[in-house]
């Protein structure tokens, strides 16, 4: 008698270009899903409605922004429907993994929804299963003989795989759809891309970017060390590139090559087009295990292992105090296998009081710039003074950066 969760479908999706197998994607309907997460009992008094600016005094001089719906695009979006109308911020998560070791290899594409009105303390606990599981996107092997374009393949049919997902979720971005909420008030929602958290390739693909590109700003991998923030990559800006191209996308190689000027990966139909207000500069947020742990992990510990020495730092952390509640290292951490998020941030706890003293003035308050940057950036509620904050530190990192440059090439000459 109990009502079913949404149930499954599977679909065939043709392809012109021929693959081993044929191309299964398995879904279910993302509105059906939304409204088993909006209509959830167990969520009702942990869900907003309504969008508010927050401000620290009366005066209203600092903004603070801390759920979805403090934030502007909510703001805004709010004003572009009819009046109570309730707006419900999609999040979309996906990472290709190895569903089975050991068997077959089988890579699967899970793609995840979450709703951005539940609050984030809820929302970010795994036991509250506030994310549902809504496909499984193909992973096709293709018999095309140049490996760059089976790459440019996959990409289109990870768009055309989620356009015929989300359909429905588009759908009712455009003209709404009623939803009943936990209590059992019927409500007449649309539903905006609030979030699509994915790593950094992967965002590449979804603003259908090459690599060495970012999916956020027009700048190249040239420009990456800027110390200032290039325009937006908006959605008018790709749609137009797009437009402008003018060879027929099924010529593969052609259509690839003249995307090269715009450096666009070939992907011609882009799955957020047809989603209202849905814009990569936006809706691709910034993702804490691998744009903060990882690559403090990857970047700054090596930084600091070169300049320091791998003995000494090593030696630096072995004869800490050990205290509870921290992690000790007492062999060193360089010689670190399989290493978690969880030890990433464990690191970073120590790492600028052991520099102090073996690493140059200079070079210690660049390191110390970008773990502000780190832990400025985690906070659940930010404020415009924070903002400010986050922005200093990063400039003061660019002020001292050369020092890890003249380290790093140092380095590389004893190595020659």
């Amino acid at each position: 008698m109990l009502p079913k969760g949404p149930s499954w479908k599977c679909q065939i999706v043709p392809s012109l270009h021929r693959t081993k197998n044929p191309i299964r994607l398995f879904w279910r309907d993302p509105v059906e899903c939304l409204e088993a997460l909006f209509s959830n009992p167990l969520f009702h008094d942990k869900l907003d409605f309504v969008p508010r600016r927050v401000y620290t005094t009366a005066a209203r001089l600092t903004r603070v922004y801390s759920e979805w719906l403090t934030g502007n695009f909510a703001w805004e979006f709010q004003s572009q429907v009819p009046r109570g109308a309730t707006i419900l911020g999609t999040i979309i998560s996906s990472d290709k993994t190895n569903i089975t070791t050991m068997t077959g290899a089988r890579v699967a594409h899970p793609l995840l929804l979450g709703l951005a009105n539940i609050r984030m303390q809820t929302r970010m606990k795994l036991s509250s299963r506030a994310f549902l599981l809504i496909a499984l996107l193909p992973i096709p092997q293709y018999l095309h003989p140049n490996q760059r374009m089976r790459g440019v393949l996959e990409d289109r049919l990870i768009h055309q795989c989620l356009s015929i997902v989300l359909k429905p979720l588009m759908i009712a971005a455009k003209i709404g759809i009623m939803m009943s909420d936990p209590v059992g008030n019927v409500r007449h929602c649309y539903t905006p891309l609030a979030a699509y958290i994915v790593d950094t390739p992967e965002a590449c693909m979804l603003a259908c970017v090459r690599g060495k590109t970012s999916p956020f700003t027009i700048a190249s991998y040239l420009e990456f060390g800027d110390n200032f923030r290039h325009p937006e990559r908006t959605r008018h800006i790709t749609l137009n590139q797009l437009a402008k191209i003018q060879v027929d996308p099924n010529d593969l190689e052609g259509y690839f090559d003249a995307c090269a000027i715009y450096r666009l990966n070939g992907v011609h139909a882009p799955f957020w087009q047809d989603w209202p207000f849905a814009c990569p500069s936006v809706f691709l947020t910034p993702e804490a295990l691998h744009h903060w742990h990882k690559q403090f992990f990857d970047h700054d510990l090596q930084w600091c292992i070169e300049v320091v020495g791998a003995q000494e730092l090593d030696f630096r952390f072995s004869i800490l105090q050990p205290t509870t509640g921290y992690r000790h290292y007492s062999g060193g951490i360089t010689k670190l296998k399989q290493v978690t998020g969880r030890v990433h941030r464990d690191l970073q706890r120590y790492i600028v009081g052991l520099l102090v003293g073996a690493a140059p003035r200079r070079f210690v308050i660049a390191i110390r710039a970008l773990m502000d940057v780190r832990y400025l950036a985690q906070s659940p509620s930010l404020d415009d003074n924070l903002l400010a904050s986050i922005d200093q530190s990063l400039s003061t990192f660019h002020q001292h950066k050369d020092v890890i440059m003249t380290a790093n090439a140092k380095h590389h000459r004893q190595h020659m």
